[in-house]
């Protein structure tokens, strides 16, 4: 058992005086959710500079952080919906590494059943997470603490970023800088040169990239729009345009550059998500709507135009000169609702005009421009 811990309460300042010397962070999110925990990685880091730092994320989210400098070791685990004698030996595996590894301490930085086992099993002696009260009751016994949630930190902190920072804010980790920010790696952008030059991008130094897709189709914009705004921009600036998503948003993203008259190509399922951070990061700027490109290129320092239908952009993004948010003018922005009645579709993204999401991508280009950037 380690020193610094105190039957079921955990101690801040016997924390600092006996630092941990391995932490795993459990973040098995969505892609999104891994980019905004960035700023914890780093918050552990200053807090205990010389811990051992590892993360388990689920798949394919490590090429993501393959670059990160705060962090020592990354860990995947599949996804779930998967033959369950491969989940089962794989799962094995998974549990052996985890518990050869020794942690002295487990923070599950989700709520979810699987995050929780997963802690369990790692043996460490002290499994921290968020009290829940939707969540079951064995909770408690596969945990030795469960926190009460932190009171939300106030702008300018990252809303995104604050979610992970203020669980582990009770434990006396925290940063001054709540900014999420990926590194990129020297394999990611030699990658990226390559895809560039197979697509007639060799000696470019400025496009737009565009994702048009999410997970979730009621975040969709109509997508003969994004062939409007790109044409636009081409016409008026002479920037050629990427369009970027998963493998199965391929035929998608072609039928928007089929669309086009000006310059545009897809890469959507053609990259890594640690390439699509590299290829975003030398993007002039990334246009697309709320789901995970848009987080990335806001973390490698890219300018972007989000645009949000019935999500809350307030619980996401931090808007500034090089960061817009577009929305549509209408009372019941946002609902949070999964589309109208359930239906799956966002009537209010349906009536979005393209020069709404044009307008702002041009006073962002002319901010750009303006400052020498």
């Amino acid at each position: 058992m380690s020193a610094w811990y105190i039957g079921p309460v955990l101690s801040t300042d016997i924390l600092r005086r006996n630092p941990p010397g391995s932490i795993l962070l459990l973040q098995l999110g969505e892609i999104g959710d891994v980019v905004l925990t960035t700023p914890t990685f780093r918050a552990v880091k200053e807090t205990f500079p010389g811990v051992r730092l590892s993360v388990l994320v689920r798949k394919p989210c490590a090429s993501l952080l393959e670059a990160d400098p705060h962090l020592d070791e990354i860990v995947e685990v599949a996804k779930s919906g998967r033959k369950i004698a491969e989940v089962g030996r794989e799962n094995f595996r998974l549990v052996w590494k985890l518990r050869r590894a020794a942690y002295d301490l487990v923070v599950d930085l989700r709520t979810g059943d699987r995050g929780t086992i997963l802690a369990f099993l790692t043996g460490a002696p002290v499994r921290i997470a968020r009290r829940d009260p939707g969540q079951p009751f064995w909770r408690e016994w596969m945990l030795t603490r469960l926190l009460p949630d932190q009171p939300h930190a106030p702008l300018p902190a990252h809303p995104g970023a604050d979610h992970s920072l203020r669980l582990v804010r009770a434990l006396g980790i925290d940063t001054r800088d709540s900014t999420p920010r990926l590194a990129v790696s020297e394999k990611a952008s030699a990658r990226v040169q390559e895809l560039l030059d197979s697509v007639g991008f060799r000696g470019e130094n400025r496009w737009i990239t565009v994702n048009p897709c999410s997970r979730r189709k009621y975040k969709e914009w109509v997508h003969a729009r994004w062939a409007e705004v790109i044409d636009g921009l081409w016409e008026r600036h002479r920037l050629p345009a990427i369009v970027v998503g998963a493998p199965e948003e391929t035929g998608a993203a072609e039928g928007i550059v089929r669309r086009c008259a000006g310059r545009a190509v897809n890469l959507a399922g053609r990259t890594t998500l640690g390439e699509l951070a590299a290829l975003l990061a030398r993007s002039t700027l990334h246009l697309g709507v709320d789901s995970a490109p848009p987080h990335i290129a806001a973390a490698v320092g890219t300018p972007a135009v989000t645009i949000f239908g019935p999500s809350n952009w307030k619980s996401w993004v931090v808007p500034d000169d090089t960061h817009r948010v577009v929305c549509p003018d209408k009372p019941c922005v946002p609902c949070n609702d999964l589309g109208c009645d359930g239906s799956g579709r966002s009537i209010c993204l349906e009536e979005l005009g393209a020069d709404a999401v044009t307008r702002q991508a041009e006073e962002v280009l002319e901010y750009i421009d303006g400052n020498g950037d």
